[in-house]
């Protein structure tokens, strides 16, 4: 006779749950390609790369997510897009 034994092991899984923001660049008819690749270089921490593609898709596209974070990461970053007269949001 045969014992099967059986062992049950429990884990416990712990699931990081982040709500990631975004900051999403609007395009508008004010501001040139040199101040908003200026600005999110300066504000986002962009690469001059990353700054010209952000806006060559704002241009053509409406709009781009520019970063993305938790909220209280965003909020002064996003303030400082206002500030410096670009179209932005948090969300």
């Amino acid at each position: 006779m045969s014992t099967r034994e059986k062992i049950q092991e429990e884990v416990a899984v712990l699931e990081e749950i982040s709500e990631n923001n975004e900051i999403v660049l609007y395009n508008d008819d004010v501001n040139t390609f040199d101040h908003v690749i200026d600005t999110l270089i300066r504000v986002c921490e962009h690469t001059n790369e990353q700054a010209e593609q952000c806006a060559i898709l704002v241009h053509y596209k409406g709009q781009c997510t520019v970063k993305t974070g938790s909220y209280e990461e965003l909020k002064p970053q996003c303030t400082s897009l206002l500030e410096a007269g670009l179209s932005a949001e948090i969300q």
